[in-house]
């Protein structure tokens, strides 16, 4: 018995373009991207790599500028655009598909297969993480409007007093709806982009219906990616060199579960 059903009639446009899976998908989609890993482990590494450098990058930037409190929403926000940058992986999974050998190159030029919405919907997913950075800085500034800028008076602020409990409880609701947003439009859309030639409308929204229709079978892929990028940051972004390529290639296998491809 297949465990890959049509979606059941929707009013919702392009539903008739998505697949119902279950919720043991999710593991099989990992299982999946953990082999193109092994598959192409030099080129997946390289790729994630870049990614590492420019996560520390950033973070020492931050810290050189006095601005430790933005490192935390910095981690949040890597979290709601990371699909952008495994646009590469998708296209060293779609190359394995097809028998083909993978390459840095290949990968690294990836969006020139749809540039225009490619660049368009990684534009938009930027901007996404801008508006999320700056809510993070307006809501400190209203928390914390005197508190001494260094690591243990903002872990000691944050922890243990009323004013830290409610800025980590507004942080935490205001990241979870951006969360879910960027989740529910990004979740498809960006291997849409690199398998077809469509336009960035059509690929979010068609990623957002596919989130809707397998909301219980996504809420687990969303809990996964959440805790292997996660435990990739938490290993001084390092392990991201790893955990990425995986969750990069297991989003190909996803893509290729739930949105029915035009011959189907």
């Amino acid at each position: 018995m297949s465990d890959q059903t049509p979606a059941l009639r929707s009013p919702l446009p392009f539903a008739d373009n998505i697949v119902e899976v279950g919720t043991d998908q999710p593991f099989r989609w990992l299982a999946a991207g953990w082999r193109d890993f092994r598959a192409a482990r030099l080129v997946s590494l390289a790729y994630g790599l870049i990614f590492v450098a420019a996560g520390l990058l950033l973070t020492l930037g931050l810290v050189t500028l006095d601005l430790i409190y933005l490192i935390a929403p910095l981690t949040v926000g890597f979290l709601l655009v990371g699909p952008a940058l495994t646009v590469g992986f998708y296209a060293i999974s779609r190359d394995l598909e097809s028998g083909l050998p993978p390459t840095l190159a290949a990968a690294r030029s990836a969006w020139r297969r749809n540039p225009a919405p490619l660049m368009s919907l990684g534009l938009m997913q930027v901007l996404f993480l801008v508006v999320w950075m700056r809510f993070a800085a307006m809501i400190f500034a209203v928390s914390f409007p005197s508190t001494t800028l260094n690591v243990q008076a903002l872990l000691n602020a944050a922890l243990f007093t009323q004013d830290g409990l409610i800025f980590l409880a507004v942080g935490t609701a205001v990241g979870a709806v951006m969360a879910t947003i960027a989740f529910a439009f990004g979740a498809f859309s960006l291997p849409l982009l690199l398998d077809r030639r469509i336009g960035v409308l059509e690929a979010v929204v068609t990623s957002a219906v596919a989130v809707i229709i397998n909301a219980r079978a996504m809420a687990v892929w969303a809990g996964l990616v959440a805790l292997f990028t996660g435990a990739g940051l938490a290993a001084g972004y390092i392990g991201l060199a790893i955990t990425l390529p995986l969750i990069g290639h297991a989003t190909w296998h996803a893509y290729r579960a739930v949105i029915r491809r035009p011959t189907d």
